[in-house]
């Protein structure tokens, strides 16, 4: 089994390598894998694709934080008029939701997003969001590939400068998500919310929708910043200590929020200052958008989601699909009509209604109208549904990719075993990396598509056995070290 690196670049450094799009879009090392004439190739292959020229097709291109996002959408967008495109630059850094929605709202033919999301720093990237919203599919991603390919091997592309200081994205989205969440509950209570933007593009959007419903919020990190502080712009317990603190040392209704660098995924910090996992987030997402009457299709999960979404979605009647994981698989359900809301295990949201790709910023206002709702902290609904449907961790761990690690995964997916930590292994599924379903739970290994990492998720009745879970499934990859964790599972 062949590793790629970050964002499915095959050998970064290279100017002739191909260009991979891996689980979510393009990404790799500034200046390595990420390169000014590898942008212009990319561009004109996303032109070529859309058949700019006549059609003059319209292109949302935006940036988040990171460094060098607004020349490299610049560029682009240069490229894209060049070809014969409209390209629409959005003005300053914005969220990946915020493009997404643009992108349905003002019926372009596709959107260019600049992110490397949640990755280290010196990560760069380039989402492609179709015309329904979400995420390019596998598809269309290869035909990309295909004619970046030919972009690459052929003279540079044309450009032309884009003038002016962009368009407004955050103002129509602002409107739709206000007209969207309920007024009601923040009548009687406005939970102090404490809002970690960790230096992304969240910074500005989620927090002054909070505060138009009158919510008050204090931020932290909302200064824009390259470097993140030193650190990747992702929402992991590790990197919430400070946001933990806050909410603790308050009183009355609070809650806390953080979104990463592109603010697609987002993480929740509980009145006590503990986490919520991931799978409880969802879940109760779920449920409240189910007793309001907002979903009335379905759902759709990854693979990897924990089991409680599935029944609180089946306590409601509504029917829920697994997909592989990468979040384009379930915007795709979304397209389709399979599904009203979608949700995986690495903070990931989508609403139909809204945008058919990951939103943080949608996530955390609907997480708020339940604390206003609730008037308590979310975990007096979530013991609730535990009571129901029982009590479930989940959880996730990453080693880094190695031959020894790969050679074991291999082997893991050749021999499966027929029991894990106890537990008697009832299914093996090997859609995406291997699956063991357990009599209490499941323990799930993949190889990342956009980090050189290899994940190992898993499902138990308690913390200490997600833990002890999570650790036999790193150990049977040749590891104990691992590089990362989940809010959940910290």
């Amino acid at each position: 089994m062949r590793r790629r690196g970050a964002g499915g670049a095959a050998r970064p450094g290279a100017e002739g390598a191909p260009i991979r799009f891996g689980t979510s879009g393009w990404r790799g090392i500034l200046a390595d894998e990420i390169t000014l004439p590898r942008v212009r190739a990319a561009a004109r292959a996303v032109a070529t694709w859309l058949g700019a020229g006549p059609a003059r097709p319209r292109v949302i291109v935006a940036h988040d934080t990171r460094f060098l996002g607004e020349h490299l959408a610049r560029t682009a967008a240069g490229v894209l008029a060049a070809a014969g495109a409209r390209a629409l630059l959005a003005r300053g850094a914005v969220p990946t939701p915020v493009a997404a929605h643009a992108v349905r709202r003002r019926r372009a033919a596709a959107g260019l997003v600049f992110t490397a999301s949640h990755n280290q720093p010196e990560y760069q990237g380039m989402k492609v969001v179709a015309s329904w919203g979400g995420a390019a599919t596998p598809e269309q991603t290869r035909e990309l590939e295909r004619l970046a390919a030919i972009a690459l091997a052929g003279p540079r592309p044309p450009q032309v400068p884009v003038p002016g200081a962009g368009v407004d994205l955050v103002t129509p989205y602002l409107e739709w998500v206000l007209d969207f969440v309920d007024r009601r509950p923040f009548r009687a209570c406005r939970p102090a919310v404490a809002y970690d933007a960790l230096h992304g593009a969240g910074a500005g959007v989620l927090d002054e929708a909070l505060r138009r419903l009158g919510v008050p919020v204090q931020v932290l990190r909302a200064a824009p910043d390259p470097r993140f502080g030193g650190g990747a712009p992702d929402p992991v317990t590790t990197r919430l200590a400070e946001l933990r603190r806050l909410v603790r040392t308050r009183s009355g209704p609070r809650l806390g929020l953080a979104t990463d660098g592109d603010a697609d995924r987002f993480a929740v910090i509980d009145a006590d200052g503990r986490p919520l996992s991931e799978a409880e987030a969802l879940a109760l997402l779920v449920d409240h958008l189910a007793r309001t009457g907002r979903i009335r299709r379905g759902v759709a999960v990854s693979v990897a989601t924990g089991s409680l979404v599935e029944c609180v979605a089946a306590d409601h009647g509504l029917p829920v699909q697994r997909f592989p994981i990468g979040f384009k698989h379930l915007s795709r359900a979304l397209r389709d009509g399979e599904a009203d809301v979608a949700g995986e295990e690495s903070g990931g949201f989508a609403l139909d209604a809204a945008g058919r790709d990951k939103d943080g910023i949608l996530a955390g206002c609907l997480l708020t109208e339940l604390a206003a709702t609730l008037r308590a902290p979310l975990r007096v609904r979530l013991r609730e549904l535990e009571r129901r449907h029982g009590r479930r961790r989940c959880g996730r761990a990453a080693v880094s990719s190695s031959e020894r690690v790969t050679e074991r995964l291999a082997r893991l997916l050749a021999r499966p075993p027929a029991r894990l930590d106890g537990a008697r292994v009832r299914s093996v599924e090997r859609v995406d990396g291997l699956r063991l379903g357990l009599d209490d739970g499941f323990v799930m290994w993949r190889a990342s598509g956009t980090e050189p990492v290899t994940r190992v998720y898993a499902e138990a009745p308690g913390t200490r056995a997600l833990a002890r879970r999570l650790a036999v499934g790193c150990r049977l990859l040749g590891s104990r070290r691992r590089v990362d964790d989940s809010p959940g599972s910290g």
